[in-house]
């Protein structure tokens, strides 16, 4: 069975993030209410980031402390969504979703580009609107 990139981030990465936020947002006073409300989740989902239910990726430094940046960052107004786009930007250029679906995906081949597959940005957009 082939696991995409993008199933990688869906079911593990995006959790994986928003338990960083619920933590950094926590440690920077909010209470689980508040952190919920921020992030557009229920208490429960919340509780279940605190309780390791959810979201059990543990990220490097690096990507800690862009968590970090996001939540001040949100609690200073910044759109979740906005923040959201940014730190999954920051996982895939920093070969981290590459690293994630070597894991959960034994059929990636060693030779995998990720510049090739479009797991990061490439020189120009595919695709323009106007």
């Amino acid at each position: 069975m082939i696991i995409l990139p993008q199933e990688i981030e869906v079911w593990h990465v995006l959790p994986a993030l928003r338990k960083g936020l619920v933590e950094e947002l926590l440690k920077l006073g909010l209470r689980q209410k508040d952190a919920a409300e921020k992030l557009g989740l229920t208490a429960a989902a919340v509780s279940q980031y605190q309780h390791d239910k959810r979201g059990n990726i543990k990220f490097n430094p690096r990507i800690r402390k862009e968590i970090a940046v996001s939540a001040k960052k949100i609690i200073d107004g910044m759109p979740v969504m906005n923040e959201m786009i940014r730190l999954c930007k920051f996982v895939r250029e920093s070969l981290t979703l590459c690293e994630l679906h070597k894991i959960y995906d034994k059929n990636v081949p060693s030779s995998c580009d990720p510049q090739e597959t479009g797991c990061i940005d490439m020189e120009e957009p595919l695709l323009q609107i106007k």
